[in-house]
């Protein structure tokens, strides 16, 4: 009597299975991994690898003299507390746009919905312009906010504003009015069931928006470019020093400079990670 046919997982194959068919290689899934991580490699890893090994090349305290030069110091220092500052006022603000487009009917609510997405759809050297024209020296708001850090925070706040609303949006849709009801039936208000029952459950969407939108800040152009005017040590962010310095041929303190960023960009997206897991515990 032959031995039986095994399975890759070991246990006999079902009889009348041909023995090819029982020991067919499962080819699928790993060519989709190895695709997968090619792609991610050459688009992803190599590139910002290429960066980091660039900004490290003359040493650490090469590096560290071309992060701390004057300009780019204080370049960095406005980009990270203006992304910090943008950051707070939109979980803010986002968060309150989410719970109206959730629970509020208006005329033109999906209208106003898809106007959520446009930062996300115009160009951001678009959005600058139209930004400038509409606090700028001629504004017809009469508000002239054109080459100061206002106009910085503005820009930022125009570009990362979705981030925050789509990811508290979908929470605040999937959330369980029934325990709201029966916080109201037992005597809660609505302050106290929002803080007790309502928050708890988008905090943690709450803060992978704020993550979001805080890396995102920390490395727009576009926008900042035509408002900011470009001035150093008062309106220049990070992206635009950056700029400067590979337009002057000086590529490894740019990259110096990028490198910094990164690291705050990839600690950052590790908090949000133990955020998600954090969240997905409570839930």
């Amino acid at each position: 009597m032959s031995a039986p046919v095994l399975t890759e997982a070991g246990a006999p194959a079902p009889a009348g299975v041909p023995a090819s068919a029982r020991r067919r290689p499962r080819v699928g899934p790993g060519l989709g991994l190895g695709l997968a991580v090619l792609y991610l490699s050459l688009i992803v890893l190599f590139p910002l690898t290429a960066v980091a090994w660039k900004g490290v090349e003359g040493g650490a305290g090469a590096f560290w003299s071309a992060v701390t030069t004057p300009d780019s110091w204080a370049a960095l220092k406005l980009t990270l507390g203006a992304s910090a500052l943008v950051a707070v006022i939109n979980v803010i603000m986002g968060t309150l746009i989410a719970w109206v487009l959730v629970r509020d009917r208006f005329p033109g609510k999906a209208i106003v919905d898809t106007l959520i997405d446009l930062p996300f759809a115009l160009p951001t050297i678009v959005a600058g312009l139209v930004l400038l024209v509409l606090y700028g020296v001629k504004s017809p708001l009469h508000l002239n906010l054109a080459y100061t850090r206002a106009g910085v925070v503005i820009a930022l706040l125009f570009v990362t504003l979705p981030f925050v609303v789509r990811t508290v949006q979908p929470v605040l849709q999937e959330l369980d009015r029934d325990m709201e009801q029966a916080a109201f039936s037992l005597g809660a208000g609505p302050w106290l069931t929002f803080r007790r029952i309502i928050l708890p459950n988008l905090v943690p969407a709450m803060l992978s928006g704020a993550g979001l939108a805080f890396t995102r800040a920390i490395a727009e152009f576009g926008s900042t470019v035509l408002l900011s005017g470009n001035l150093p040590f008062k309106t220049q962010v990070a992206a635009v020093n950056i700029f400067g310095r590979i337009e002057s041929d000086d590529t490894a303190s740019a990259a110096a400079v990028s490198t910094a960023l990164l690291i705050v960009a990839f600690v950052v997206l590790i908090g949000l990670d133990l955020v998600q897991r954090w969240g997905s515990r409570r839930g």
